[in-house]
């Protein structure tokens, strides 16, 4: 296992130098770009800008509308993803009354049962299912490539594919609260609450192999201190722990196949771009304007979206390259509530979906459940900027979850109304060369 350099400690013990948001958000605020007292924009008065190509419904397969009482707790109840072209991966919570033994309460309150479907388009027959336990209410799906996931349950990492049978991958010393991949997914970035007995030893993590293997060597004893928070990048083939830090809250860290990206704040509202490398040392990939801590992500291994926000809240959106080129800049549509990102596997569309509410958000105004009125989809050019298809997620899922795009970038996916709506798209322009000045749209 590589060792950090002091250096490189620092900067993950440093939370402000990196490009590190906190996760574990309380449901009534959001990103700080939302304090704009102006409404956003409504969303569009058409349900999509394009008509679908293939409309199946969603109920005769056993999936229901949330409650109203979730909508802002950011539980995770559904999740869309694409396992090639032509299949999807469709899971969601199974509603209904858990039976357990009350000697077991404590440990399993948050026990639920999610369904899996794996859906043949377009004609939308069920080709696998199966019935998973699961023991919170975190995300807890990650698309990996060649039709495989990553599922997340408690202190395990397991694999899937497209039998929706599981195999065990990785184990760690507490339960893993958040994972993240880089845009090749070749790396896995968690980050677990572990106890101090094990946390201490984070750095001698033995390495695991994707069969199956535990991370742990110590098991938490009774009475045991407070546990910590640890984040490890794990290499996904072999399961190797490539660098570990103990870290003061959940964060978000943007990586790719070379290292993470970090800020350091210049003059006023001057940023500095870095990219950390896992081997030591850095490059700069330019500088931007930000009345807040830009936040940053992989959308590529090429090219990354830094979003920033104007002096009265609005935010906006840069795309740039680890070469240093801006691509792109464009106005985030008003406040963005509770953002959240899907892309292709080649990096070239993007899917950004955000809340519309009825406010804007601040620490005076907190976001209540009447004042989301909807959830705005917007595909979108990596390499340009320019937005293809604009549609209405229904119903609302906060956390996101209901938005899928193919490996080619070629089709949507959306969780509407009227079922599982999938939009055919032209091929995505190719990433540009370096050279060149930047779009804006």
């Amino acid at each position: 296992m590589a060792k950090l350099s002091p250096k490189a400690s620092a900067r993950f013990r440093a939370t402000p130098r990196l490009a590190m948001t906190t996760l574990l958000l309380c449901p009534l605020l959001t990103w700080a770009g939302s304090h704009k007292k102006a409404a956003p924009p409504e969303p569009p008065h058409v349900r999509a800008t394009l008509p679908p190509a293939v409309t199946i419904p969603i109920e005769p397969l056993g999936f229901s509308a949330p409650a109203p009482f979730y909508l802002g707790t950011r539980n995770c109840l559904v999740s869309l993803d694409f396992l090639d072209e032509s299949r999807l991966l469709l899971t969601f919570r199974v509603p209904g009354l858990i039976h357990r033994d009350h000697r077991d309460a404590a440990e399993n309150g948050n026990e639920r049962k999610v369904r899996a479907l794996v859906i043949h388009i377009p004609d939308g027959t069920v080709q696998a299912e199966a019935v998973w336990t699961l023991h919170d209410r975190r995300r807890y799906l990650w698309m990996l490539d060649n039709g495989q996931f990553l599922l997340r349950d408690g202190d395990e990492l397991k694999l899937g594919d497209a039998s929706l049978q599981l195999k065990p991958f990785l184990r760690f010393p507490g339960p893993v609260l958040w994972v993240e991949m880089d845009p090749n997914r070749k790396y896995v970035v968690t980050g677990s609450s572990e106890p101090p007995t094990s946390a201490s030893r984070a750095g001698d993590v033995a390495s695991a192999g994707p069969a199956a293997a535990a991370l742990v060597s110590d098991d938490p004893k009774p009475g045991a201190e407070e546990s910590d928070l640890i984040l490890r990048i794990l290499r996904r083939d072999s399961g190797k722990v490539l660098l570990v830090s103990h870290v003061q809250s959940a964060v978000h860290l943007a990586i790719n196949a070379d290292g993470f990206l970090e800020t350091l704040r210049g003059n006023g509202r001057s940023w500095v771009i870095n990219l950390a490398h896992f081997e030591g040392g850095s490059t700069p990939l330019g500088s931007l304007d930000s009345f807040c801590s830009p936040e940053l992500d992989f959308v590529s291994a090429r090219e990354f979206l830094a979003t920033t926000c104007e002096s009265d809240g609005d935010p906006r959106v840069l795309a740039m390259t680890t070469g240093g080129r801006r691509l792109w800049e464009n106005g985030g549509g008003g406040s963005l509530v509770w953002p959240a990102l899907v892309t292709s596997a080649d990096g070239l569309r993007i899917a950004r979906e955000t809340l519309v509410v009825s406010h804007g958000v601040n620490a005076f105004a907190p976001l209540g459940t009447d004042d989301i009125k909807g959830q705005d989809v917007q595909v979108i050019d990596a390499a340009t900027g320019k937005v293809v298809l604009r549609a209405q997620a229904s119903p609302i899922f906060d956390i996101g979850g209901n938005v899928a795009i193919t490996p080619s970038g070629r089709r949507v996916a959306i969780i509407m109304a009227e079922g599982l709506q999938i939009f055919d798209l032209p091929p995505a322009p190719p990433l540009p060369s370096e050279s060149g000045a930047p779009s804006k749209h």
